[in-house]
């Protein structure tokens, strides 16, 4: 029996690999991709328990940028897939909650040492081949955000369990952490390895127990994840992977009077109808379902007549159009002062320009495919709109083709009405919409910024005048959940920036920090009493 009190290693961010030519990283990576891409089809199985499920219902897995190339099969599943997920979770909460932190913490500790060793491009190239990520944002997303959260959720875990009341004389107060009572449904999204991995990790290091619905366009690396949690020791029914369609898998989730909680990312409209089918079904719960949902985002860069068009620039390029405007952080609306724009206009041409577009297997493409067709479709149907209207311009990219890959040309699209469908609708794709706006109007703009959308994620602010930098951050102080100066609004990192938002964009309870891991324990608090009372009366009676 140990009675020592543990400290976990101190958590620092992963280094993150150049992938510069000529590096051996580079080599190896490609390597395995290559691998991946020509090994025979896999199949992905259902992980429910200690079962691997196969079904005969099997969907195709293939990349978005060669999409007649079939990597693999994943298996389908049934309700009663769903039921006996649940009932796995449920069996192995006891003994799973009772194990000592320490020991939870190893395994994901030793998981993120297998992400930044052995599996460290098998998970990228996962990542590359079906979610089209290039070398770069494979990395930072699926190895490196990954590792990070890991190393720092299992140190922010034990920050939460080291915090503790004051005693007084005669009595001694404590807090003692506890998992939830039930199950944690985690729906996760595509576009993040890493969001799919934390959704569950984060409440299972707390000592609950987990049924993940991932994004059916992210199976091949979401299978990855798995090996890694099982090679790490993560015992069966703690997290509990199935593919099932969702109102099918909504319909016997939100029902069960077990349900713990909700740990969701992805669009807005879906979270809002599932908190909306919680609340039809509360009472038949055993407690109150905790909800955390981060979802979408229409981010904004807002420009001070101060800055540099160069930089003003460079962040509308790399903040709009890395991983094909794909992320929840992504730039999708920018307002330029009209003494800039002229300047800014020729930089961000001959940026956008210049970017190579293709396969992720080339690692010189800055750009990729889009997710899947019906994402291409959605993108490619905003496009033609613009071209239609009169108040809106494109002025680079533009045009579409999924002949091969569903590739959209990054898309840069000035309006002249601030309130353009474009600048208020999330497009998830390589489309920026700006405004140009009267330098005088810099603090009505700040407003328009402020009304325009109902999300509230992320935005920007550029700069050189420290007054006009306050004045943003306060007239904008709801408008971003993640807010950045003189800088894009994407690249969030675990342990500097925790990351959500509010309003649209979720209930902003920040990813890659210790408040995230209270919204996944149930405190209760005990006192001790040393010497018990024998009588009644109180001095007062005297």
């Amino acid at each position: 029996m140990s009675n020592s009190i543990s400290k976990v290693p101190v958590a620092i961010n992963e280094p993150i690999n150049s992938y510069a030519p000529g590096t051996q990283q580079r080599e190896d990576l490609l390597a395995q991709y290559n691998k991946m891409y020509n090994q025979a089809p896999i199949d992905v199985p259902m992980y429910i328990g200690s079962n691997r499920i196969t079904t005969n219902d099997k969907k195709r897995m293939s990349p978005p940028h060669d999409h007649k190339k079939t990597l693999g099969h994943f298996n389908s599943g049934s309700a009663e897939h769903v039921h006996q997920a649940i009932d796995a979770a449920l069996a192995a909460k006891e003994q799973w909650s009772n194990l000592p932190w320490e020991h939870r913490a190893a395994i994901f500790l030793r998981a993120a040492d297998l992400l930044a060793g052995p599996y460290r491009y098998k998970m990228n190239a996962a990542t590359m081949l079906a979610q089209s990520k290039n070398v770069f944002q494979a990395e930072i997303d699926a190895v490196c955000e990954l590792i990070d959260f890991l190393r720092f959720n299992v140190q922010y875990m034990t920050e939460i369990y080291s915090e503790q009341p004051g005693s007084q004389s005669g009595i001694w107060n404590r807090l003692e952490y506890r998992p939830l009572e039930g199950f944690v449904f985690a729906i996760t999204p595509f576009n993040f390895t890493a969001i799919a991995a934390n959704l569950c990790a984060a409440p299972a290091m707390m000592g609950n127990t987990i049924v993940w619905k991932p994004a059916e366009t992210q199976m091949y690396s979401a299978q990855v994840i798995m090996e890694v949690f099982q090679e790490a020791g993560l015992p069966d029914g703690v997290i509990n992977m199935i593919t099932v369609d969702g109102p099918i898998a909504g319909d016997i989730v939100f029902k069960h009077k077990d349900l713990a909680g909700l740990h969701f990312t992805g669009s807005t409209g879906v979270f809002r109808h599932l908190w909306k089918e919680i609340g039809n079904n509360i009472e038949k719960y055993r407690s109150y379902p905790r909800i955390v949902g981060e979802t979408g985002g229409k981010d904004f860069i807002m420009v001070h007549p101060s800055s540099h068009p160069a930089e003003v620039a460079t962040a509308i390029s790399r903040g709009s159009f890395e991983f094909q405007g794909q992320k929840c952080s992504a730039a999708s609306r920018a307002y330029v002062p009209k003494s800039l724009w002229e300047e800014t206009k020729k930089i961000l041409i001959e940026q956008v320009n210049s970017f190579k577009v293709g396969s992720t297997g080339d690692p010189s493409n800055f750009v990729n495919a889009v997710i899947d067709e019906r994402s291409f479709d959605k993108i490619a149907g905003y496009i033609d709109y613009i071209k239609e209207q009169k108040d809106a311009e494109i002025i680079a990219g533009g045009t579409y083709d999924k002949s091969i890959g569903y590739f959209i040309q990054p898309t840069v699209v000035v309006t002249s009405n601030p309130k353009f469908r474009t600048m208020c609708e999330e497009i998830f794709g390589p489309v920026i919409t700006i405004y140009v706006y009267e330098d005088a109007d810099f603090e009505a703009t700040l407003d328009l910024v402020d009304q325009t959308s109902e999300y509230a994620l992320t935005g920007s602010i550029l700069s050189k005048d420290r007054y006009a930098i306050n004045l943003a951050m306060k007239k904008l102080e709801n408008a971003a959940g993640n807010f950045y100066i003189n800088d894009k609004p994407t690249g969030a990192v675990v342990g500097q920036q925790p990351f959500g938002g509010a309003r649209g964009s979720g209930t902003n309870d920040k990813a890659g920090a210790a408040m995230n891991l209270l919204r996944w324990t149930s405190a209760r608090t005990i006192k001790e009493t040393f010497v018990t009372p024998r009588d009644y009366k109180y001095p007062f009676l005297g």
